[in-house]
């Protein structure tokens, strides 16, 4: 555990904040699914329906804001690893009350991808938000949260009631 405390892996034994050491741990495929939602107007849902949001088109920027996102993450998380990603997918759902958001990322490696696809949501949430503060200025991002994981040494995890 090269310096860290055993209750706390990210601090020290003088508590200060470190990355993680993951070199011990096993190489696996691992992946990780989050969603979240843009909560919308009425009239934000049918300009996104009918493709009519004046900077155009919303959904599509959200998703490869949300693809970019989960590529930056150890950029925007200061202790999370560098990881080399599998895939990413964002899928973005109009629904009657606005937006949902669910991405999934696949690594091959030793440590998981929660964080990426936490992020990914999150960006892509405010892209979404970016795109249609013209027509919705009242947008509101809720709920991101992980919906599973799978890999490594804990195996796999799923939400109830997610």
């Amino acid at each position: 555990m090269d310096g860290q405390t055993g209750a706390f892996p990210h601090l020290d034994g003088a508590g200060r904040a470190l990355m993680v050491d993951v070199s011990a741990k096993e190489v696996t495929t691992r992946t990780a699914t989050a969603a979240g939602t843009v909560l919308l107007s009425a009239e934000c849902v049918t300009a996104l329906r009918d493709d009519t949001v004046p900077k155009g088109d919303a959904l599509a920027v959200a998703r490869i804001a949300g693809i970019q996102g989960a590529k930056k993450t150890p950029d925007l998380v200061p202790l999370c690893h560098p990881l080399p990603l599998s895939g990413v997918t964002v899928d973005l759902d109009v629904v009657d009350s606005g937006v949902e958001i669910v991405a999934t990322v696949r690594t091959t490696g030793r440590t998981g991808v929660e964080m990426e696809a936490l992020t990914a949501v999150s960006v892509a949430a405010l892209a979404l938000v970016d795109m249609i503060k013209a027509v919705d200025r009242e947008a509101r991002i809720t709920d991101v949260r992980v919906l599973a994981k799978a890999g490594g040494r804990s195996g796999s995890w799923t939400r109830d009631g997610s």
